[in-house]
């Protein structure tokens, strides 16, 4: 196998305008579809998968779209889901925010013809569970898809309180439903299975892939019964998967939301009738106030429901129990610089969060006897400068640890390949921000250069990102059409994880495998997941 070179990024129009040439019409399940297309790709964007989710239908299960008859114009982004402003999510101008956000989008080669039966590739965006669109120009498919080995599904879904707030506990029984957002992925990887051979995919082959909250949205998905069957492989990027609380936790945030706005409980149903952006307003703050109040938890997670999650995934993978796919799954080594940097509460870094987190961790999980000690964490991670002693040990049990415990109990049942992505440019190094999270997406995606203030590469790393993000797509797509996560000959393979040699595949300026990267980690944290419950 050869290395592809990966080409320059092509120019992004933020939505197929007018240099975007008709593409073909594809018919669906509610109608048929006409996408757009540069000569190398066609896409089709926009399409509905399920009702909109407003008025009687807020926090309710997915319904199915209406059908249409007409050839419907699928050469533009949907709306993106109702969401405040965020410092690291820049959505394009010209994107509305609207409660119909259920919409995916469809990328395909030219040379993909129906019932080619190529390998899907479902990719669930991320955003802290509250931003976030398909139509984040970081996203658009055409370079992942070019080569013609992968059919593409970008999927939008409800976030913040209008798709993680649980409200189950309040109203009459049954008026609402909680993971609604879950079950948007659910309704769509459905979507996938009925529709996605008419654009050339294999329903049989499907891959369901994410980043962070989407990579959250993976492997809490592994643990579902609901989505048995409906993906054959997954991919999990710095996945928050102790991240996931039960309804105790889930109706003091829904509670905090409540008054926020100014709501006694039991009028729990006029939130049906407020504007949607005085909803995400509201949950915005509380997003913001919860991991200050709380260090370490987030304030719109998956819930566990007893239904659609019927326990804490972590726990289902510990014991083997998640669904028996293989998985590609990996965090980046600087998952919490950003944060830092941006003094963002979302993760406790310093002594004072982190003692009140591990305190709480203690006081509320008395079922775990051997929890570390602050002394023994902080013995730990002694060989690190003050400063960066708390952004490693927050990286350490937000993301990396949990990926840990996860691998350690799937790979008994499955192929599990982990990585550490490591590689950062010079100008990231200055800033020091290094690998922090979300900054393999560039290379993955193979769009690299972000728009004209983009400082990333300023001062130089552009040429080893470029062959590095042809490694990775390489990898990435073997693994999604069945085959090894290996980039060719000249570069090193990378085998199934096992326990005894619990090998990592370290992505950097040249990629190199690891035998027990992780051992010192292992050592210090423990086997048994921490997690709040």
């Amino acid at each position: 196998m050869t290395t592809p070179k990966i080409p320059a990024a092509p120019a992004l129009p933020t939505v197929a305008g007018s240099t975007a040439s008709v593409g073909p019409i594809v018919e669906t399940t509610s109608g048929p579809v006409r996408g757009a297309g540069d000569g190398h790709v066609h896409w089709w964007k926009g399409i509905p998968y399920a009702a909109p989710p407003i008025g009687d239908l807020r926090w309710r299960a997915p319904q199915p779209a209406s059908s249409w008859t007409a050839v419907r114009d699928a050469s533009r982004f949907g709306a993106a889901p109702v969401q405040t402003t965020g410092p690291a999510v820049r959505l394009p101008d010209d994107v509305e925010r609207s409660e119909d956000c259920l919409t995916l989008n469809v990328w395909a080669a030219d040379s993909v013809a129906p019932g080619d039966d190529r390998p899907v590739v479902v990719w669930i965006h991320g955003g802290a569970y509250v931003f976030g669109s398909t139509s984040q120009r970081l996203y658009d498919g055409r370079t992942l898809t070019a080569s013609g080995e992968i059919v593409l599904v970008t999927v939008g879904y409800r976030l913040g309180t209008l798709g993680f707030l649980d409200l189950s506990r309040f109203g009459d029984e049954g008026e609402f439903e909680p993971n609604v957002a879950l079950k948007d992925v659910v309704a769509a990887l459905e979507w996938v299975r009925a529709n996605i051979r008419g654009f050339g995919g294999d329903p049989e082959a499907v891959t369901l892939a994410g980043e962070s909250a989407g990579a959250g949205i993976v492997t809490t998905l592994m643990a579902s019964p609901a989505a048995r069957g409906l993906f054959h492989r997954a991919i999990a990027e710095s996945s928050p998967a102790t991240s996931v609380y039960d309804q105790d936790r889930a109706e003091r945030v829904t509670r905090h939301v409540l008054d926020e706005l100014g709501v006694a409980p039991a009028d729990a149903a006029a939130l049906r009738r407020m504007p949607a952006d005085t909803l995400a307003a509201a949950g915005m703050t509380v997003y913001s106030q919860t991991p200050v109040s709380d260090p370490g938890t987030l304030a719109f997670t998956p819930v566990v429901d007893g239904d659609l999650v019927p326990e804490h995934p972590v726990d289902v993978f510990v014991r083997g129990g998640a669904h028996p796919v293989p998985l590609l799954i990996g965090t980046n080594h600087d998952e919490t610089s950003l944060f830092t940097r941006m003094k963002s509460p979302l993760m406790p870094v310093s002594p004072e969060a982190l003692a009140q987190m591990t305190a709480a961790l203690r006081a509320e999980r008395t079922d775990i006897p051997d929890i570390p000690t602050d002394a023994e964490i902080q013995v730990a991670y002694a060989g690190l400068a003050p400063a960066r002693r708390g952004p490693a040990i927050s990286r350490d049990l937000g993301f990396r640890m949990p990926t840990l415990w996860l691998v350690e109990g799937h790979a008994a049942v499955a192929p599990t390949y982990l990585y550490r992505f490591d590689w950062a440019t010079p100008m990231l190094h200055l800033l020091r921000i290094g690998a922090t999270h979300a900054t393999e997406l560039p290379y993955l995606w193979g769009n690299m250069v972000g728009g004209r203030r983009d400082i990333t590469f300023l001062l130089g790393g552009l040429h080893t990102g470029r062959l590095l993000g042809a490694r990775m797509q390489a990898r990435w797509i073997a693994f999604a059409t069945g085959a090894a996560p290996d980039a060719g000959e000249a570069d090193a393979a990378w085998p199934a994880y096992d326990p005894d040699s619990r090998a990592t595949l370290v992505i950097d300026h040249t990629d190199r495998l690891e035998p027990d990267l992780d051992a010192p980690l292992r050592e210090a944290w423990g086997d048994t997941p921490l997690s709040f419950s």
